[in-house]
C-alpha cells in the first residue's frame, strides 16, 4: 500500500497555518515555534520550562479533509534531539476537543522513519487520559500537531520532513 500524504509540503508556499500553544495558557514560560526551512522541512523548536507550573510546548495545524480509509497509522520522517515527543491529532465531530496522542523518541542525528499505528493513539483532554472516548477514526482527522512535555526541560528541536498515513 502506498502512503497517503497528510502534509504535502513544508515549502514556504504551503498553506498550513501552524498555531503555537504553550504552557503560557496556564502561566508557564515555555516557548516554541514552527518554522519552514528553505530545505523543505518543518522545524519545531524552542525551550521548555517548569517555572510557574509550566512544562509543555506544542504546535498544531488544521488539515484539509483527508481520505485515510484503509490506513493503519501515521508515518513521520523526522530528525530530532533524542527527546520524547507526541504526535497529536484532533477529529471532527462530538469529540473534537479530545486530542489523540502517540509518543515517539526522536533519535538524535540522522533522519528516521517513525510509524505510529492508529491503535497506539490515546484520547486525552488537557493532559489527562480519557477512558470513555471511542478510538480514533482516521477519516475524521482535522488537526495535527506535535507536543513536548513530561518534565523534559531546556532547548528542543524536532525537524519534520514528511507526515503520511500508511
Amino acid at each position: 500500500m502506498t502512503n497517503k500524504m497528510i502534509i504535502e509540503s513544508f515549502s514556504p508556499d504551503a498553506q498550513l497555518n501552524w498555531q503555537i500553544v504553550n504552557d503560557g495558557v496556564m502561566g508557564g514560560i515555555s516557548t516554541s515555534r514552527m518554522q519552514v526551512q528553505d530545505a523543505g522541512y518543518g522545524q519545531f523548536s524552542g525551550s521548555v520550562s517548569l517555572e510557574n507550573n509550566g512544562g509543555f510546548a506544542s504546535c498544531r495545524a488544521v488539515v484539509r479533509q483527508l481520505d485515510l480509509a484503509g490506513t493503519t497509522g501515521v508515518r513521520l520522517r523526522v530528525r530530532g534531539d533524542g527527546q520524547i515527543y507526541e504526535f497529536r491529532v484532533r477529529v471532527e465531530g462530538p469529540y473534537n476537543r479530545v486530542a489523540y496522542r502517540a509518543g515517539f523518541t526522536a533519535e538524535k542525528g540522522d533522519w528516521q522513519s517513525v510509524e505510529l499505528p492508529w491503535s497506539a493513539f490515546q484520547p486525552t483532554f488537557r493532559g489527562r487520559l480519557l477512558n470513555d472516548v471511542p478510538p480514533i477514526t482516521a477519516d475524521d482527522i482535522r488537526e495535527i500537531g506535535f507536543l513536548i512535555a513530561n518534565k523534559q526541560t531546556g532547548a528542543f528541536e524536532l525537524e519534520i520532513d514528511e507526515i503520511s498515513a500508511y
